[in-house]
C-alpha cells in the first residue's frame, strides 16, 4: 500500500507527493505541520525532505533525511541506507533524474543532484559523524558489505529570470 502526505500550501503541484514508508509519512506530515521540526527521536536533528521522481514509477517520492549543511546554496546527503548493502531508493532516483525539490523548515528550493567528489568525502564524513556519532556505524556497516556510501550534494538551482527582467 502506498501512503501520501499533503504537498505544502504553496507547491506547485496539487498532488500529495507518495512514500510507502508509513513511519516516514508519519516524519513528513509532522514536519510539515511544524516548517521542520520534528519531534521524538529527530528532535534537534537536521532533517530535509527531499522529493524525487520515481525512476520507474515517474511518480514523486518524498524521503525525509538528516543532511549537512555545506553553504548557502548546498545541501549534503549521504546514501547510506542505515549502513545496508544496497543504496536507498532515493539515490537511484536522483542518479536518473538528478533534478529535485528540497524542503528545509519553511523553505521550498530547486535542487540539482550531483555526486560528491572522492576528495571531499573524508571531510564531509568526518563533519557529519561530529554532528550524528551514529553515521559512524552506518559509514562501516556499508564498509563491511563491501560498499562505499555515495554522498549526494543538493545544490540549489537560480530560479529563471523572468521575462523582460535583467540577467
Amino acid at each position: 500500500m502506498t501512503n501520501t502526505a499533503p504537498a505544502p500550501a504553496d507547491s506547485p503541484s496539487a498532488a500529495p507527493a507518495v512514500n510507502s514508508n508509513p513511519f516516514n509519512l508519519r516524519v513528513i506530515e509532522e514536519f510539515r505541520a511544524n516548517a521542520g521540526r520534528v519531534g521524538g527521536q529527530f528532535a534537534g536533528v537536521r532533517l530535509l525532505l527531499l522529493t524525487t521522481l520515481g525512476a520507474r514509477s515517474g511518480l514523486p517520492r518524498t524521503t525525509p533525511l538528516v543532511h549537512l549543511e555545506d553553504g548557502a546554496d548546498r545541501l549534503v546527503v549521504f546514501a547510506s541506507n542505515g549502513g545496508s548493502p544496497t543504496a536507498p531508493a532515493w539515490f537511484h532516483n536522483l542518479m536518473a533524474a538528478p533534478e529535485a525539490t528540497v524542503e528545509v523548515g519553511a523553505e521550498r528550493r530547486s535542487v540539482r543532484a550531483r555526486l560528491v567528489d572522492e576528495a571531499e568525502h573524508d571531510a564531509l564524513w568526518a563533519r557529519q559523524i561530529a554532528a550524528d556519532p551514529a553515521f559512524a556505524d552506518f559509514r562501516e556497516r556499508a564498509r563491511r558489505a563491501g560498499r562505499t556510501t555515495p554522498l549526494v550534494a543538493l545544490e540549489r538551482v537560480a530560479p529563471a529570470p523572468e521575462a523582460g527582467g535583467a540577467v
